[in-house]
């Protein structure tokens, strides 16, 4: 009679293993999500400072912006310039990419400011 009763457990617990299943997915998706959102942030950081250093020196800021970034990001990414005075001003805007469709983002901006080389 044991023996029954043991094999009945084990289907128990996969059938709750089944039902838990779809949190655990949506939590790693979230974590994943947020790495992501971490990155792009991070990217945008650097983006704008390669824009703003190269507008700077009058060269051409928007492309070295865009390659500053990952080639996954650079086709969602703007970088326009601000020149005003001794400094020139860079925004640099990246979309985030959604891992989840139906998930949307505003996307990353991040400013530099650099001195102008006269």
């Amino acid at each position: 009679m044991a023996r029954i009763r043991e094999g009945r457990d084990r289907g128990q617990v996969a059938i709750e293993y089944i039902g838990f299943l779809p949190i655990l997915l949506l939590v790693a998706l979230a974590a994943v999500q947020l790495g992501l959102i971490a990155y792009t942030a991070q990217q945008a950081g650097t983006a704008a400072r390669a824009g703003a250093r190269s507008a700077s020196l009058n060269g051409p800021h928007e492309a070295d912006c865009r390659a500053a970034v990952s080639s996954w990001l650079a086709d969602g990414t703007s970088c326009p310039a601000s020149i005003g005075g001794d400094e020139v001003t860079v925004t640099a805007t990246v979309q985030i990419p959604s891992v989840v469709p139906g998930w949307d983002f505003d996307p990353a901006v991040k400013t530099a400011t650099m001195p102008r080389d006269h």
